[in-house]
């Protein structure tokens, strides 16, 4: 990836290594007391704008408190403008110690390129982030998947993904992965859909057996009256009635209710004596009398 086309000269490397050089003499040919003033004075001015930058900190992230649509893109611009006041900061520092700056700002198209080609991938990183938060496609809190990984968003900045998974484990993709890949947000909608199955054996009343799963998913709080959960014949196994059943539910009640339908189907269906298939081999042995 190129970033910059010009090319850069040994005399301009020279003459930039040459005025950066001569900055630094002037200053170290200062009195110590002249030094350690506008160090002093210099750490001063520093640590007042350093509080200034912290209570601007704190009075964007209230609003952005206040305003939960921001999203992404409020954490992303508070961070910009903590840094954009650090950066002038630092040169606000450099300038009153009495360095000459403009051999330092010029030498920012001389780095500029050998940066452009060192920090491909992190410039990479940080486009993909621009991406993610023009195009939101999930919150910091939302349950997502991206390619092969899947977690509850916990942080994110211009470089990286922070993902914690459901048996607490954390993940960290870089923006440029998450942008490359589908990402499914389960946490973008009011509702979703809970897809189970359960099976019955060959001869049962399949009503009967529809009405007591269906009964049974409608008794947990968590499953939604709208839409009505589905209860219907899914496909005729070798030995098996299968059944899919999908109720809805909020996306936080999505694990409750799979799990406890999964330990309370088999019960539900024996005890309304409806019989459940098991794999099991049966074997017929003919006696054939001797000729």
């Amino acid at each position: 990836m190129m970033f910059f086309d010009a090319e850069v000269s040994p005399d301009e490397v020279e003459s930039f290594s040459q005025q950066l050089m001569n900055g630094v003499m002037s200053f170290s040919k200062l009195n110590w007391s002249t030094i350690c003033a506008k160090l002093l004075s210099g750490l001063i001015g520093v640590l007042v704008m350093y509080c200034l930058v912290k209570w601007l900190d704190m009075l964007i992230g209230r609003a952005l408190n206040r305003n939960n649509r921001m999203g992404l893109l409020g954490n992303f611009l508070r961070k910009l403008v903590r840094w954009l006041c650090f950066v002038c900061i630092g040169i606000w520092f450099v300038s009153h110690l009495g360095l000459d700056m403009k051999p330092l700002l010029a030498g920012i198209g001389v780095t500029g390129v050998v940066l452009g080609f060192a920090l491909q991938e992190t410039i990479g990183n940080f486009f993909s982030g621009l991406m993610i938060i023009i195009n939101h496609p999930f919150n910091i809190g939302d349950y997502i998947e991206s390619g092969s990984f899947s977690g509850t968003v916990t942080d994110m900045d211009m470089n990286r993904v922070e993902l914690l998974t459901p048996d607490n484990k954390r993940i960290t993709m870089s923006n440029k992965l998450v942008w490359g890949n589908p990402v499914v947000n389960y946490s973008a909608m009011d509702k979703r859909r809970v897809d189970m199955t359960a099976s019955a054996a060959y001869g049962s009343d399949i009503s009967k057996a529809k009405k007591i799963l269906s009964d049974l998913v409608l008794s947990y709080p968590e499953v939604l009256p709208t839409p009505a959960p589905t209860v219907e014949v899914g496909s005729l196994g070798d030995s098996e009635i299968n059944f899919i059943v999908r109720p809805w539910v909020k996306p936080s009640d999505y694990w409750k209710v799979l799990w406890r339908f999964q330990g309370e189907w088999y019960d539900a269906l024996t005890k309304a004596g409806v019989d459940v298939p098991f794999d099991q081999l049966d074997v017929h042995i003919v006696s054939q009398d001797k000729a």
